[in-house]
């Protein structure tokens, strides 16, 4: 790892740098794109709400298929056996002795035209003036249509389990509190978020703190990017206009603001 000092107004404190190209025989050190998405983010978070909009790029070109982008959303939103935010998918193509494998993660894509916030029969979700589809936990019945009508599989049901279901008693850590949507929730029975709908939500309570997304800042192979597609200067931005970018069933007209490199 490498430290430098940038001489632009809004870098002055030391940059972490990864990495070294050699271009014409000069190394050029870059910067860790982390720092970016967080200026990028300081600048999104001064426009009014309504201004912004979130998006996300995976490039499955750099992903190794760690799963510290799962464990970082479980441990961050204190996920129990059966909800998940941010699965890994993994294919393994071709035949022995020429095989490859591809991992691919799959968060909730963050629609601009959502499929699963009109069936609502209660109007518990919709998608915020940001783009991000939320939940109201205290609305919602769990009729779990909203899962049905994702074609995403980006939705689970809180069933109200514990991993440690079956032991001589319930671990404390279980039983954390956690604070999405910037609200403090207790995990008890019959009480929210147990008995709803969950989903991924770009850690809004982190956002809200100008904090980018656990899964995000803990991706070891910096492979994920998050930050505001209307902000042409955003790294986010920039990737998501690419020629080899892609969004997962466009053909649904969903309008995914999540992108794939490959």
């Amino acid at each position: 790892m490498l430290s430098c000092y940038s001489n632009k107004p809004f870098q002055k404190s030391i940059y972490i740098l990864i990495g070294r190209k050699r271009k014409r025989g000069i190394i050029i050190a870059e910067i860790d794109p982390l720092l970016v998405m967080q200026e990028d983010l300081r600048r999104a978070l001064k426009k009014p709400m309504e201004e912004r909009r979130w998006g996300s790029v995976l490039d499955l070109r750099k992903c190794v298929g760690c799963h510290a982008c799962n464990i970082a959303c479980i441990s961050e939103n204190k996920l129990p056996p059966g909800v998940v935010y941010r699965p890994v998918i993994e294919e393994q193509k071709g035949t022995f002795p020429n095989v490859s494998r591809r991992f691919m993660p799959k968060p909730c894509v963050q629609c601009d035209n959502p499929p699963c916030t009109p069936v609502c029969p209660v109007t518990a979700t919709w998608k915020q003036a940001d783009g991000i589809v939320v939940v109201d936990y205290e609305r919602c019945i769990g009729c779990r249509y909203c899962i049905t009508a994702c074609p995403y599989a980006a939705r689970t049901f809180d069933y109200g389990e514990f991993y440690t279901e079956g032991t001589p008693s319930i671990q404390p850590y279980e039983k954390v509190h956690n604070f999405e949507y910037g609200k403090r929730w207790v995990r008890t029975e019959g009480d929210a978020p147990v008995g709803n709908a969950r989903k991924c939500h770009y850690c809004i309570h982190r956002l809200n703190r100008g904090m980018l997304p656990a899964c995000i800042v803990t991706c070891i192979a910096r492979a994920k990017y998050f930050g505001d597609l209307n902000d042409p200067e955003s790294l986010v931005s920039k990737l998501a206009v690419k020629p080899n970018a892609f969004r997962l069933k466009e053909e649904l007209g969903t309008q995914p603001k999540t992108y794939y490199l490959i």
